[in-house]
C-alpha cells in the first residue's frame, strides 16, 4: 500500500520507493525516507500529508505520498 492510503497516528516501515526519477528519490534518501525507515502520517488536508521522519516533521503532497510504499 502506498502512504497516501495511511492512517493517521499509526507508525509504518517504508519498504520502497516506486519512482523512476532518480532526483526524487535522492531527495526523499535526504528527508531520511527510504526502505526500513519508520514513517507516521500526523495529519492530512486536502491534497497534502504531515509525516514525521526521523524526529522531524515534513509536508508533502498526494503524488509524493503515493510514490511511497509501505
Amino acid at each position: 500500500m502506498s502512504l497516501y492510503e495511511a492512517e493517521l497516528e499509526k507508525e509504518y516501515l517504508v519498504k520502497a520507493i516506486n519512482t523512476d526519477d532518480n532526483e526524487l528519490e535522492a531527495f526523499l534518501f535526504s528527508l531520511g525516507c527510504y526502505s526500513g525507515e519508520p514513517v507516521t502520517v500526523v495529519s492530512r488536508k486536502k491534497n497534502n500529508m504531515v509525516l514525521f521522519i526521523k524526529d522531524a516533521r515534513y509536508n508533502i503532497d498526494a503524488e509524493l505520498a503515493k510514490t511511497i510504499a509501505v
